[in-house]
């Protein structure tokens, strides 16, 4: 569990909270040709649940574009095969509007809940007013806002924890104090939504099918004898999974493709086909070709020839297909991410006879 918001009411208590605000200047997101609209923004009488709501709740938007073929019985997460990538622990997005943001503090003036103004920090109503209504700055020589900005064009920003690394110390990059931003830019800060930020994020949220594989024979191969290992066209398409950003025209869509099925026979008296383990994945979808009627003594384009008995014990059959990443975003930005795996696990048993009927 991520330690409790500490809640701050008391104005010389801040000092001991307040975030040092990085550089205020800021950048233009994308242009005319390259801009995802975006979504309505919020408008001055929303609930502003974004002003109170967890240190993990993102806006963030996630579609699945395509879906990956029909293989499998249910969808898994991919795993980088790349051990030191890990999507973002925090990054910074816009959660109200100056009137969302003042009609936020009436409602702690009557009462209502502490405002979130970092992901670990809360405010109560004097701080609020005097930094936000008033305009007084706090002792790290961070200026306050008068009347919240009210009839400027922009919004106020707050770091958001990635659920999945919110015990992570990375986590805690993000803690500038609920801060402005302008109308179509965004923060010049190392933490700031950029594209590759949300395409990372879309990573995280891709789902593949399972990997099970067709046998022949099923579940029992014989010793010396090659095993057949297939799987129908369509099994495994692209999939592509897109993340926006609302009022900022920031997007990204991150695709996974299948490119290859990687056997491992569980034993090392065995031999793949081909030699590296690695069965390509045609351009139908479809991998290895399906065994017929009079294959039994040729060597298959993918399979496994198993030279020692399982002996009551099966073998482990690992089956994992490899995705290449890549994305593209706002502006004309792209580039590649860690290849993605997903495997699964079979048991092979493998008898001691020389000839079978199949």
């Amino acid at each position: 569990m991520r330690p409790a918001a500490k809640v701050c009411a008391l104005v010389i208590a801040s000092s001991v909270f307040t975030s040092a605000l990085s550089s205020t200047a800021s950048y233009a997101v994308g242009d005319k040709d390259n801009q995802s609209p975006p979504p309505p923004g919020p408008s001055g009488n929303a609930s502003g649940n974004t002003l109170t709501a967890e240190a993990s709740a993102t806006s963030i938007q996630v579609t699945h574009v395509s879906g990956g073929g029909s293989g499998g019985k249910s969808r898994k997460a991919l795993v980088p095969v790349d051990p030191n990538w890990r999507p973002p622990a925090c990054w910074y997005e816009p959660v109200a509007t100056p009137a969302q943001l003042k009609a936020g503090v009436d409602r702690l003036k009557q009462g209502g809940d502490l405002v979130r103004v970092t992901p670990t920090l809360s405010w109560g109503e004097d701080l609020m007013v005097s930094h936000y209504e008033k305009g007084e700055g706090q002792s790290g020589g961070e200026d306050g806002y008068k009347d919240y900005n009210l009839g400027e064009d922009g919004m106020f920003w707050r770091g958001v924890i990635n659920k999945n690394r919110e015990n992570d110390p990375a986590s805690y990059d993000c803690e500038r104090n609920l801060f402005w931003q302008d109308a179509n830019t965004v923060p010049d800060d190392p933490n700031a939504p950029t594209p590759d930020v949300l395409a990372a994020y879309a990573y995280d949220k891709i789902q593949v099918p399972d990997t099970e594989v067709e046998l022949k024979p099923e579940g029992r191969s014989t010793v010396n004898l090659p095993t057949w290992v297939w799987l129908d066209r369509g099994t495994f398409k692209d999939v592509k999974v897109r993340a926006e950003l609302p009022n900022t025209n920031l997007w990204a869509e991150t695709t996974a493709k299948p490119v290859a099925l990687r056997l491992k026979p569980g034993t090392g008296d065995a031999e793949t086909h081909p030699v590296s383990g690695q069965c390509r994945i045609n351009d139908d979808g479809s991998i290895g070709t399906p065994y017929t009627k009079g294959d039994a003594g040729d060597t298959p384009p993918c399979g496994i020839t198993y030279r020692r008995a399982s002996d009551g014990e099966p073998y482990r059959l690992t089956a994992s297909i490899t995705w290449e990443i890549s994305w593209e975003g706002t502006g004309g930005t792209g580039d590649d991410l860690p290849d993605g795996t997903f495997a699964t696990t079979q048991d092979m048993a493998v008898q001691e006879v020389q000839s079978i009927n199949r």
